[in-house]
């Protein structure tokens, strides 16, 4: 009679070991699920506010190499456009290339009416740098399609309509 209890008692322990396993399984995958739910809630706005956040941004492609950096310079007024950027453009971005390409963003501007210079600065210097009789060794370019000649674009030429919201602009370099 012992051995029948002992027989019945080892098979209620491993099916009570059994049931047990199968329990703390279940509550394991319960734990992560919820865990990665949570991550991927707790992500969204983060990935919704770099996408969405009011600001002027600029795409700068095809870039000739990816030496030194991209100065891109927000000027609000016709004042020291564009030559003299590091004195009167209201903002100044300096990015890295990566990949032959830069990306320069403008936050809490205010709505009004800018341009924008674009240099490849590719000695890091802080200038656009130009031969002898002045003709730029470095990639240029401005807002609204303004294009150099004889001299560079006036303001006008190259100015925009901000309205406060999001702006995305893509401006190629001239070489």
């Amino acid at each position: 009679m012992r051995a029948l209890m002992s027989e019945s008692n080892k098979r209620k322990s491993a099916l009570t070991s059994i049931a047990r396993l199968a329990v703390m399984r279940y509550a394991v995958r319960v734990r992560y699920g919820a865990l990665s739910i949570v991550l991927a809630v707790a992500s969204l706005p983060a990935m919704v506010f770099a996408q969405s956040c009011p600001g002027i941004h600029v795409k700068v492609p095809n870039i000739k190499n990816s030496t030194g950096t991209i100065a891109c310079a927000l000027f609000e007024s016709p004042e020291g456009f564009p030559t003299e950027f590091l004195q009167s453009a209201t903002n100044i971005t300096m990015m890295k290339i990566r990949d032959t390409q830069a990306r320069c963003n403008f936050l809490d501007v205010p709505p009004g009416t800018y341009a924008l210079a674009v240099i490849h600065d590719e000695n890091m210097d802080g200038k656009l740098n130009t031969n002898f009789i002045g003709v730029p060794t470095e990639g240029y370019g401005f807002s609204s399609g303004a294009e150099a000649g004889m001299s560079a674009p006036s303001f006008e030429d190259a100015s925009f309509s901000y309205d406060g919201e999001n702006l995305d602009l893509t401006i190629r370099l001239k070489y």
